[in-house]
């Protein structure tokens, strides 16, 4: 693996994205944010503030320009339509942006992502677009590590501890399935960049009591990575066949597959 230097960050606005954005610089990368209104962008001077579009493919080829690592934490909250065009579009311009040059990505999505049967995820499709999000991802022939945290700052102040999961089987959909606060995340996510032992993992991130790990390696290097082929994470449930996808899904599928 090479280790990228120029990472955009799509999602860079919102409440994990601007963390993920410090964090960035804090590890030393070169960092562009895709924004949608760059006047009203407040990031580090050092901070490359590129104003796009996510929905336009076109408008993504830019903002990917000199580009070898992207970190997605963009997220929608408006109904089945928004979650569609934002949590699952934006990956899939990107990979289309790209037509094919290969990059190292760090997708966030959520933890419970696998449940498909919950109210929320009947009211807004939002895990069912989320995992479909995860499966252009891995079909991309990309580099990648996929994030599925917890609740956003439930944890107590002494829940430090970062605990990397995999099977996705904490199905509360409430705080019950575990909590980690939002710097935890943009750490992880950045952190996945450079990490060797990352590439090809899926995992769901919680945290617990106890201290902050100075070195996410040994976390990393206990996952399992995807089984090579599959649009699955290692151990998830196997609830979402390929043939319940809508037609415009599998047609996605198969134009992200041909560019790898």
């Amino acid at each position: 693996m090479t280790k990228p230097t120029h990472v955009l960050f799509i999602g860079a606005t919102g409440s994990i994205g601007r963390l993920a954005v410090a964090e960035g610089l804090a590890q030393g990368y070169q960092v562009r944010a895709l924004v949608r209104d760059a006047g009203r962008a407040r990031f580090d001077a050092r901070v490359d503030v590129f104003e796009g579009d996510l929905t336009s493919v076109e408008s993504l080829k830019g903002a990917l320009d000199g580009i070898d690592g992207i970190v997605f934490t963009m997220g929608a909250h408006d109904g089945p339509s928004m979650v569609e065009k934002i949590d699952y579009g934006a990956v899939h311009n990107a990979l289309l942006a790209l037509d094919g040059r290969k990059v190292r990505i760090a997708l966030m999505t959520a933890i419970g992502v696998t449940y498909m049967d919950s109210k929320y995820n009947r009211d807004y499709q939002a895990h069912d677009w989320k995992r479909r999000s995860e499966r252009l991802v891995r079909a991309s022939g990309n580099e990648y590590t996929i994030v599925r945290p917890g609740w956003f700052d439930y944890n107590d102040s002494d829940q430090q501890r970062l605990v990397f999961l995999q099977g996705d089987t904490h199905r509360h959909a409430s705080p019950e399935d575990g909590a980690v606060a939002r710097a935890q995340i943009a750490r992880v996510l950045v952190s996945a960049l450079g990490s060797d032992e990352a590439d090809r993992k899926t995992l769901e991130l919680i945290a617990e009591q106890g201290p902050a790990q100075a070195d996410l390696t040994p976390l990393f290097e206990g996952l399992e990575p995807d089984a090579a082929g599959s649009f699955d994470g290692v151990y998830d449930e196997a609830n979402f066949p390929l043939s319940t996808q809508p037609k415009r899904v599998l047609k996605d599928l198969d134009a992200i597959r041909s560019l790898a």
